[in-house]
Parts: structure tokens; C-alpha cells; sequence
């Protein structure tokens, strides 16, 4: 399996020019935007912007520009009046999977629930039985793939969970599957352990013996191999509930992992309290909301991850996004791409549900998955902005009226070109 080609540029500059309009450039290095500053956008009109080995190193307006010293070691790539935007940061996703689930598509669309299908053996159950039956090679390769298509809409920083696998060698083998991708791919990376996904079936009626054998034999194996950066939970009903989304936190603490954690979905059951209590760097799904749950977050750091494609696909509630941005809780928008419940990595998409369904503007959605996504993972200071100092990972649209139209026009591709550390990716 080959890697997507790259338009490689050696110890040179590059300049692109004649740019419409330059979206979200920031000279402050924000760590993430909430409450009224979501509204906030910085734009410059008929810019610029340079590249030196990957970083960006300056942008403005083209009637600002110093123009070029040394054109032999100067690229200039012309945006053709499109707009340039900074890459999406995906924080939540599964990407690493075997095989795809349509036929639990198929069950939902003839009127089985989530749950029906997960208690039919279906569901995270049944993935976990696939990673088994592939190899590490085959796994690496199907989600290389998968990555690349990925960045080809625009995304450029990336969190991949494991969970699919649910016994030690399996859960290694993902693990092992991202490592790998980070130290072959351009696109930032982060990795979460997810063992606590789901209750395998040899420990269905063991489901502490389950909780023992990732923390006393998967965890002290993934920190002597360095395979993430988090530690997960999947909190709900017929899964785990908060003394075992504390135990696990507690837990990945231990071994330096910062916590996520998956709360909210179906059921409130305390999980925000608990996560937030427990250091969480985010919460994720929040499509049921409870005053306690609200409340929870006051005073902490802690980010609201909210997946709209996931609601969309299943037909559950949208995670209540204006209400977090009035209460001044941050908020960014991810993909939850997985077999099950969200099969689509297309962050277009995603910002265009946040609009469409989430009832977010424009300005809004670009923080919620630009910069906010990037403070959910950690990598505020080296994405999420047009800003000096950072990475160069952006996109150039094809030539559109206006930047909202991103957003509106949710069946068009849009996207002319990508690049990540200053690279085109084709």
C-alpha cells in the first residue's frame, strides 16, 4: 500500500497567492474559542500566505506582501481566487476498524434500535470479532486507506481510538495499527485506548474481571510500548457506569494517559461529572443533557466533543450545541467515524450538520472544528489556525461566493486542493 503522493518541495518556500479570502487567521495563539468568542472570526481578503520546511511563516494582504527574494527556491502556487482554510481537526474517531457493518444498516432500517443490534451480538461485539480474524498487516493497510481519504476532504489532524478489539492481543494489534500510521503519515495523529468499549463475551457475566485485565495487563503494555496518548470509556447503559469510568481514569492516570470519555449517548447517568472530576481533556457525544450535566463543567477545561453525523445516522438526538455556547462551555464538532454508527470521516459534512442540524453558524462551526478540535486532542499551539509558528496544514476551495458557503452547499465537494506541513497531497 502506497502512501498518497506528495507534490514534495525541498528546502524551498512556497507562496500561495491570490487568495479570495483567508479564513481563520489568528496572531494571538488562542487555545480554543467559547460562549460569544465562537462568533469570533479572522479573515483577510485578497491574501497570501508562506511556507517555510512545513511552518507557516507569514500571510497578510497581497498589497502587503514583500514580495520574493529568491525565486530559485520560491514555489508559487496560484489559489485561483478560492478561499483558504485551516485543515479540519477530527478528534474522535474509530478509524481503525476490519470490515464495514451494513447489514446492521440494514437491521435499523427495518426497525431494530442500537441496542437490539449490540444485544443480537451485532454492534462493537461484532467488529471486535473481525479485528480478530485479520492481521495487523491487513489491518494497517485497510485503514491507511481510510486515513487517506480522510485527509483528501480536508482533514488534518486526526484522534483514532482503539475498542474494537476487547482482548489483549487485539487490542495491541489496533494500537500497534496507529502507531504505525503516525510514523508513516503527515497527518497529525493521536491515540486513545478504548478497551473499556464494551464487555466481551467470555467476561458477560465477569464485567470487573474485564476491567482487572485492562488495567493490570493491557495498560502497563501499552505504556512500555508508548501506544497512546488517552485513555477512553464507553459510559451508558449495558456497558460501564461511572465507578468504572472512575476506575479507568484513575487508572490511565497512572500511566500518563489523559482521559476521554464517551458519555451521554442514550442515557445521563453521571458520566459528565465524573470525567470532568476525573482530569478529562474532553467528553464526547452529549446528545442527552441534564442540569447536572451542564453544571459540571463549570470552572474545568474540559471540552464538549459533539458528533452530529452520528445522531444523524442513527436518528438519536443532536447534542443541544447552542445551549453549551450559551452556558460558556467549549465545544467542537468531530466525525465518530466507525462502522457502526457514523461511516463517514467527511468533516464537510460534519460542519454543514453542525449548521444544518445544530443551528451553529458559520464563524461558529469553523471554531467548533478547526481550533476547538485541535485543544480536544492537545494540538492547539501546532494546528487549527492560519497562524506563524504552526503547521501548514490547510485546504484551498475551488472559487465560491462566500465562505458560509462551505456550509450550504453540503452535496459539493468543494475542495481543490490539500496540503499538510506545506505538502500537496494528491
Amino acid at each position: 500500500m502506497f502512501w498518497l503522493n506528495f507534490v514534495i518541495l525541498l528546502n524551498m518556500k512556497t507562496v500561495i497567492k491570490n487568495i479570495s479570502k483567508l479564513i481563520q487567521c489568528d496572531s494571538n495563539n488562542i487555545k480554543f474559542r467559547v460562549g460569544k468568542e465562537m462568533n469570533l472570526l479572522n479573515t483577510i481578503s485578497n491574501a497570501y500566505l508562506e511556507i517555510d520546511n512545513g511552518i507557516i511563516t507569514d500571510f497578510g494582504n497581497m498589497d502587503q506582501w514583500k514580495g520574493i527574494d529568491d525565486w530559485n527556491k520560491t514555489e508559487i502556487i496560484d489559489a485561483e481566487n478560492g478561499m483558504v482554510f485551516p485543515s479540519y481537526c477530527d478528534s474522535h474517531t474509530h478509524l481503525v476498524f476490519a470490515q464495514s457493518r451494513e447489514n446492521e444498516f440494514n437491521d435499523r432500517i427495518n426497525g431494530l434500535s442500537y441496542q437490539e443490534i449490540a444485544n443480537n451480538g451485532g454492534g462493537i461485539l461484532n467488529s471486535a470479532k473481525k479485528i480478530d480474524e485479520i492481521t495487523e498487516d491487513e489491518l494497517y493497510n485497510i485503514s491507511l486507506n481510510r486515513l487517506n481519504k480522510s485527509i483528501l476532504t480536508g482533514t488534518g489532524a486526526v484522534e483514532i481510538k482503539s475498542g474494537y478489539g476487547l482482548n489483549l492481543d487485539s487490542e495491541l494489534k489496533i494500537l500497534r495499527v496507529i502507531k504505525k500510521l503516525k510514523e508513516n503519515s503527515p497527518i497529525s495523529i493521536k491515540s486513545t485506548f478504548l478497551g473499556a468499549h464494551a464487555v466481551p463475551l467470555e467476561f458477560k457475566n465477569n464485567k470487573d474481571g474485564y476491567l482487572d485485565l485492562i488495567i493490570n495487563e493491557m495498560l502497563p503494555i501499552i505504556k512500555s510500548e508508548n501506544l497512546a496518548d488517552y485513555i477512553d470509556i464507553f459510559c451508558e447503559k449495558g456497558y460501564f457506569d461511572t465507578n468504572d469510568t472512575i476506575k479507568i481514569l484513575k487508572a490511565g492516570q497512572k500511566h500518563g494517559l489523559i482521559g476521554k470519555t464517551h458519555v451521554n449517548q442514550f442515557n445521563s447517568l453521571g458520566g459528565v461529572k465524573a470525567s470532568i472530576e476525573n482530569g478529562c481533556l474532553s467528553v464526547d457525544h452529549l446528545e442527552i443533557m441534564k442540569e447536572d450535566d451542564f453544571l459540571a463543567f463549570k470552572g474545568s477545561n474540559c471540552i464538549a466533543t459533539l458528533l452530529p453525523s452520528c445522531s444523524f445516522f442513527l436518528g438519536i438526538p443532536y447534542s443541544p450545541a447552542k445551549e453549551f455556547i450559551k452556558r460558556e462551555i467549549p465545544i467542537n464538532l468531530a466525525s465518530d467515524y466507525n462502522p457502526g454508527s457514523s461511516p463517514s470521516s467527511n468533516m464537510n459534512f460534519v460542519a454543514s450538520l453542525g449548521s444544518i442540524k445544530l443551528k451553529l453558524n458559520s464563524n461558529q462551526v469553523i471554531n467548533a472544528t478547526t481550533i476547538n478540535g485541535a485543544y480536544a486532542m492537545g494540538l492547539e499551539n501546532q494546528v487549527g489556525t492560519i497562524s506563524i509558528g504552526k503547521k501548514a496544514n490547510f485546504f484551498i476551495t475551488k472559487s465560491i461566493p462566500t465562505y458560509q458557503y462551505l456550509h450550504y452547499a453540503f452535496g459539493e465537494n468543494l475542495i481543490k486542493k490539500v496540503f499538510l506541513e506545506g505538502k500537496e497531497i494528491k
